[in-house]
């Protein structure tokens, strides 16, 4: 009985996570249907703050100011400060030397990109009412030349949270930088842009976003976890507020060399991310009872995805063990005892249909060669998987605050990644 009841149990909750990854691909789906809304041309320039937390940034953060220096953008509208966050380096140095604004910070107690970014933000309020936005980015990160066109043409039309097109600056490294590089680029479209579409809330990715400065002041930052962009768009979210997608306005990401680096920043992510859930699942699923939120929802759902990728993961191999010695069973004259549910055989459909569509979107924004496709079809599934113990560890370790460096050397230009899209 007490075997039965908890296999019923364990059934349940497995059901369950199939019923929110549906509930996934029902979205994607959706807002693929629906056209993107045009923005009205208004002939407006706001002030930005572009702020870049750096900690020990030497080798990268040059070529970061310079593709900032070379915007399309009045100059006199916009001011670059970075936060020299207890380096030991030359990072204040060099981006003195680019025209920055450089604030050096030093705590060893509150480490972390969160609380240098509350620590820049108090310091930009207390300059009253001299910037209309302020922009996030990462020390590693090179911008498309429109980038602020493009938030300034989002701000014009009322919105006030916007994030960015995540794309990779070193696609072509090895196979870890080109898995990463196809998980964003399927993310852009699959997840972000239908969002967007839907009306629903985009997530903010940690950089290449725009705030409004009066309503960062109204909410408050106060995002100082190991992933700051969820708490944040948890709490824009708990706000009546959502974040929309600039599909336009490029930002280039160092994904990690190394699957050491690589495992220790995707564990970051899974540990704050079950910490954020722990904090805010609950909230935010009243909030959708009570006010009929969809936003609210979609955000709750997202925040459980350690949960969702470790139960689906545990399952999917526990089958394909089951089934492969089935067959060998029955190679050998037994009886084979393999048997899917209805809700196996639909997901083993949406999981076909994911596999599928995933080259069409990576098409769509013109990055699949025939290289990209034959590490998504031979390569990427590694990375998919290696996801199934990070999560473990994410959620078991979710109350540890410590925060992992990820280093940056891929010195590129503008103009090297401009000149390789073309």
């Amino acid at each position: 009985m007490f075997f039965d009841l908890i296999e019923k149990i364990a059934s349940g909750i497995v059901t369950l996570v199939y019923i929110i990854s549906f509930y996934y691909l029902a979205v994607s789906v959706l807002g693929l249907l629906v056209k993107s809304k045009k923005d009205k041309k208004i002939d407006k320039k706001n002030k930005f703050a572009v702020v870049i937390a750096a900690h020990n940034e030497e080798k990268v953060i040059t070529n970061s100011l310079k593709s900032l220096n070379e915007l399309n953008y009045d100059k006199d509208f916009y001011d670059v400060f970075v936060i020299a966050d207890n380096c030991t380096d030359k990072t204040a140095e060099y981006s003195l030397q680019e025209g920055a604004l450089v604030y050096e910070r030093q705590n060893t107690e509150k480490k972390g990109k969160g609380y240098a970014l509350e620590w820049m933000f108090n310091k930009i309020f207390e300059m009253g009412d001299k910037y209309s936005a302020i922009i996030v980015l990462d020390a590693d990160n090179i911008v498309s030349p429109n980038f602020l066109t493009e938030m300034n043409t989002k701000l014009n039309n009322g919105y006030k949270v916007i994030q960015g097109y995540i794309d990779s600056k070193n696609p072509d490294d090895n196979w870890l930088t080109l898995s990463y590089s196809i998980a964003f680029w399927s993310n852009n479209r699959l997840f972000q842009l239908c969002r967007d579409n839907l009306g629903l809330s985009c997530q903010l990715s940690g950089t290449g976003f725009c705030l409004d400065i009066e309503t960062l002041k109204e909410i408050g930052w106060g995002a100082t976890c190991l992933t700051e962009d969820l708490e944040f768009t948890c709490k824009l979210i708990m706000n009546n507020q959502k974040v929309v997608c600039a599909y336009n306005a490029v930002v280039y990401d160092e994904k990690p060399l190394t699957l050491k680096q690589s495992w220790n920043q995707r564990k970051r992510w899974m540990q704050g991310f079950a910490d954020v859930s722990s904090r805010y699942f609950w909230k935010l699923i009243e909030k959708f009872i009570k006010q009929k939120d969809f936003k609210s929802l979609d955000c709750a759902l997202y925040s459980v995805q350690p949960i969702v990728i470790t139960i689906l993961g545990i399952v999917s191999v526990f089958n394909m063990c089951k089934l492969l010695l089935s067959i060998v069973g029955l190679m050998f004259g037994q009886v084979f005892d393999f048997e899917f549910r209805a809700i196996e055989l639909i997901y083993m459909g949406y999981f076909i249909f994911q596999f599928l569509i995933t080259p069409v979107m990576i098409h769509l924004d013109s990055k699949l060669t025939f290289r990209v496709f034959l590490y998504y079809v031979l390569i990427y599934p590694i990375y998919i998987i290696t996801w199934i113990p990070i999560s473990i560890q994410g959620i078991i370790n979710k109350n540890k605050k410590e925060w992992f460096h990820t280093d940056h050397s891929r010195n590129i230009s503008i103009k090297d990644l401009e000149k390789f899209k073309n």
